[in-house]
């Protein structure tokens, strides 16, 4: 007899999913045991609960998720997937699953070091041992303590002192839903030594009608003086829905660009956060979202300035058609230490129709007294002006339109440095306007 929606308790089968896991990962044991206590006593967050009022995640995973099946590792051919041009160290993952096969490292070990987790774990690197668990906050958050507690695959990633690694590193999470839902939950750790330099890309596509959740956190170490430039693609044409989380924490003189494109998907729910431990700190955090049908895209931002000197930026932009939702959700902390503190926040938005909505909520908290902050939303329609002016050069509407809203997705796109990877999400982000918008 089948269990209707209202009949199921979601955290509680998550919970028995988790059990099921605890008995077989062997490593970290007290950190998951103490993670898992934590999902117990939390539960997935309710349709109140203030950081998720806007992304009912648990009514969507209890609607569209019977979690009765393990998750099988998949036939895909990933390739199809590549960024072309792009040469890169490429790590795969298929429905969650690591693939060596489809794997290659071409960076030389005295630059990066790169190795799955669960084989960093067993090794007993003392960076591993040292950094994971210690920065993604699981205690306020139901999501994360999951993951804490029942991840079973992922990546860890070691950018070595005074090294530039000069080619990138291309993280793709790819999910093959041709025969049955999945869950994937992984986990990655970046430790990033003084003076170092490097470019990480995470790209999530999949196929297939089966609905498929993944949960992927992501620790970030950025030491002092180096710099860290990292990529979101979120472009999955199936039936994906996605918690992420990307915690870096950062010393000294360091420098974190982040770059999220949201593309494609049924829902996302982004958590990006940002700690600044330190003086002379440089923060850049771009987004671009263009979304339609039913899609829900949820971007939530924090950066923390714990010290003085530092410097942030925030630029989030979305589109919206059909009935489609974005939601924007940045707070800023400045701490009563970080004096002459310069931070920026801004979210923009387009809506395409009636039935588009957005919800943006930018925040400022500030307990210093020398600083430079601003923080701001807008929400509107095309450029009137700017449609009737192409127009009367001969250029037709939906061309026009296209143009229209380029020029406002360009803006994120101007600050990519990676020329071939620009190149790439210049053509993306060109196509997905002209086909969709």
């Amino acid at each position: 007899m089948d269990v209707t929606v209202n009949e199921r308790n979601i955290s509680s089968e998550v919970g028995q999913l988790i059990e099921k896991t605890l008995a077989v990962e062997q490593s970290f044991p007290d950190l998951r045991k103490e993670a898992y206590l934590t999902f117990q006593r939390l539960g997935l967050p309710a349709n109140k609960a203030e950081e998720y009022k806007d992304t009912p995640i648990a009514r969507t995973l209890q609607k569209n998720f019977n979690f009765q099946s393990a998750s099988v590792k998949g036939k895909i051919d990933p390739t199809q997937f590549f960024i072309p041009l792009v040469e890169a160290n490429v790590i795969v993952f298929i429905n969650g699953f690591f693939s060596k096969e489809h794997s290659t490292i071409i960076s030389p070990e005295s630059e990066i070091s790169i190795l799955p987790l669960k084989e960093a774990v067993k090794g007993n690197n003392p960076l591993v041992l040292k950094h994971l668990g210690k920065y993604a906050d699981f205690k306020s958050d139901a999501l994360t303590a999951w993951n804490t507690a029942a991840w079973t695959d992922g990546v860890f990633l070691h950018i070595k002192k005074n090294q530039t690694v000069e080619k990138p590193v291309v993280i793709y999470y790819i999910q093959d839903g041709s025969d049955q839902e999945g869950l994937s939950i992984n986990r990655n750790l970046i430790v990033s030594e003084t003076n170092s330099k490097c470019t990480i890309i995470e790209k999530s596509d999949s196929v297939g009608k089966q609905n498929h959740f993944s949960n992927t956190v992501t620790e970030g170490v950025v030491n002092e003086n180096a710099e860290l430039n990292f990529y979101f693609i979120q472009n999955d044409s199936g039936n994906r829905y996605q918690y992420n989380l990307t915690q870096f924490y950062q010393s000294n003189y360091s420098r974190v660009n982040t770059f999220t494109f949201t593309l494609n998907g049924k829902l996302i729910r982004n958590n990006l956060q940002l700690s600044l431990d330190g003086e002379g700190i440089e923060s850049h955090m771009f987004g671009l979202y263009l979304l339609d049908n039913d899609t829900l895209a949820d971007n939530h931002t924090v950066v923390d300035h714990k010290k003085a000197n530092s410097f942030s930026n925030e630029l989030y932009k979305g589109i919206m058609d059909g009935s489609s939702k974005g939601v924007f959700n940045g707070k800023i902390y400045v701490r009563p230490n970080a004096q002459k503190t310069n931070a920026f926040q801004a979210n923009r938005n387009i809506l395409l129709t009636d039935k588009a909505t957005v919800n943006t909520k930018p925040q400022l908290e500030i307990w210093a007294d020398d600083v430079k902050c601003s923080h701001g939303c807008t929400t509107g329609q095309l450029d009137e002006e700017a449609m009737f002016y192409l127009q009367t050069r001969g250029i037709s509407k939906e061309t026009a339109r296209a143009m229209v809203l380029y020029a406002f997705a360009g803006e994120i796109l101007d600050n990519v440095a990676h020329a071939e990877l620009k190149t790439y999400l210049d053509q993306l982000v060109s196509e997905r306007l002209h086909k969709n918008f």
